[in-house]
């Protein structure tokens, strides 16, 4: 354990963070790289209001419905795949660029869609970079900010996301209370995801690429002055070196990427506590609410106007979550933030599942009761897992591997989304809300020990010194390490 113990040493002894303008420089870098978190949360909500117009003016079936529903998740499955390597040849910079074109062809093809085919492939354009932008966003402001800020700033991606869906509830609860009679009203919905696509790709043109990936890449003059845009000088100095050393060890050893993986148990193992992780996030069910909500408070016993309106509920508590969970973010270990979140949702899972059974279909108090419940889960979710798992993610996977890790992890995650996508609205008919969120609350008991047992903790380490301990198995050794932390 001396590695450990002396990596600690190591961290404390980096010059601290001062103000001035590098925090004002890392500020306004998180603002515009989460215009790429907003363009997935308002691509991802925009569903959820715009669905029912579209299947009633397209004559989908709800099979197709589902298809064109989760086409954007299933393709983002493929984007987090492609998009962290893409991002790990290329750069995170100008990968998030090209994402940002993505987003905007795909809305065009979306919003001018004569029938089903069009549609999808629109769908699945907006799936790429949905994906895409999910894998190197986070990695992108993790690599860019300070380890004791690291939460925060990484986390503030899904801030964004959820900001994204709040804004797609709130402009269809509008645009369906007020031109819902118009066919095409659900064309509306969609074409303003063009807004943020153009906003993403103008601000990232004047932004710097990563230093940590300038460093893998051998240009370390390049990486120095970006750091010192976001840094103290002596701090950016302090930085680079520790990152300099860890990647010369990594390349004495040879292998990097899907190679070291394959060759490093540790590495595998982390890779697999990884898509256990995003598997969890996803298998809460949080996206069948995202996506059908408006469906499943009709299922309650809303009108669909209600429903509607009902809907901003959900994405205004996310966002309240969210603000709470970056706050909480640098102050919560990782591992109890997760297992807070899973027993929270869990419990919203059963006491929806028993107000079902026990609350007869008819009575007023109904829909209400439903409603409660499901914004407690919504806030549960997003104060203590959604934002928690992503900056995890971020974290965890060493840097020669980072787009790799986080893109296979996020894969399985995009991949179970998708499933949820495809047969929510075919479970909701034949097993209704009782039996859905039943089954939602066995795999959150589940998801529990497993967090609880196999997740490592990340929060107050710099990435270098996690990297060291990921590779050599160190950091499973948790709760040593998580006593001498709190008791320096």
């Amino acid at each position: 354990m001396s590695v450990h113990h002396s990596e600690n040493e190591r961290e404390t002894v980096l010059p601290p963070l001062t103000p001035g303008p590098h925090r004002r420089r890392l500020g306004l870098i998180s603002i515009v790289a989460c215009f790429g978190g907003l363009l997935f949360g308002y691509d991802t909500g925009v569903s959820n209001g715009a669905e029912r117009p579209m299947q009633a003016e397209l004559g989908l079936s709800d099979l197709s419905l589902g298809v064109v529903i989760s086409s954007l998740v299933f393709a983002a499955a493929v984007g987090a795949l492609v998009g962290g390597k893409i991002s790990d040849a290329i750069g995170r910079r100008r990968t998030i660029i090209a994402l940002a074109v993505l987003f905007f062809v795909g809305t065009v093809l979306v919003v001018v869609s004569p029938g089903f085919e069009v549609l999808v492939a629109g769908r699945i354009m907006l799936g790429l970079a949905v994906g895409g932008s999910s894998t190197v966003v986070p990695v992108y402001l993790a690599e860019m900010a300070p380890l004791e800020i690291r939460g925060s700033i990484t986390g503030r991606n899904e801030l964004a996301i959820v900001s994204g869906q709040l804004a797609a509830f709130v402009m269809n609860a509008n645009i369906g209370n007020v031109w819902g009679h118009i066919d095409g009203v659900w064309r509306l919905m969609f074409s303003l995801c063009a807004i943020p696509a153009i906003c993403l790709f103008v601000g990232m043109l004047r932004m710097p690429e990563s230093p940590r990936w300038y460093v893998e890449k051998g240009r370390n003059d390049k990486a120095l002055e970006v750091l010192k845009t976001v840094r103290p000088e002596e701090r950016a100095l302090a930085e680079l070196a520790e990152v300099e050393r860890v990647a010369a060890e990594e390349k004495a050893e040879g292998d990097v990427g899907l190679r070291a993986i394959l060759t490093n148990k540790w590495l595998l193992r982390i890779v697999l506590v990884g898509i256990g992780v995003a598997m969890a996030q996803q298998l809460t069910g949080i996206n069948s609410i995202m996506y059908y909500g408006q469906r499943i408070l009709i299922e309650a016993g809303f009108d669909a106007g209600a429903a509607l309106i009902a809907n901003i509920a959900s994405g205004v508590v996310a966002v309240l979550g969210g603000i709470i969970a970056l706050r909480n973010m640098d102050r919560l270990d990782r591992r109890k933030t997760f297992a807070i979140g899973l027993t929270l949702t869990t419990t919203c899972h059963v006491l929806i599942g028993i107000a079902s059974v026990t609350i007869p279909e008819g009575n007023p108090i109904r829909p209400y009761v439903l409603l409660v419940l499901i914004v407690a889960f919504v806030m549960s979710m997003q104060t203590f897992l959604n934002i928690a798992v992503w900056v995890w993610l971020a974290e965890i996977f060493p840097l020669h591997m980072r787009g790799v890790g986080i893109g296979i992890s996020v894969f399985f995650g995009w991949t179970t989304n998708g499933f949820l996508a495809l047969y929510v609205p075919t479970l909701i008919e034949n097993i209704g809300i009782t039996g859905t969120f039943f089954m939602f609350a066995a795999v959150g008991a589940i998801a529990l020990v497993f967090v609880i047992t196999q997740v490592p903790e990340t929060r107050g380490r710099s990435l270098e010194a996690l990297e060291e301990d990921v590779s050599t198995g160190a950091v499973y050794t948790v709760a040593k390490g998580t006593a001498r932390r709190n008791r320096r």
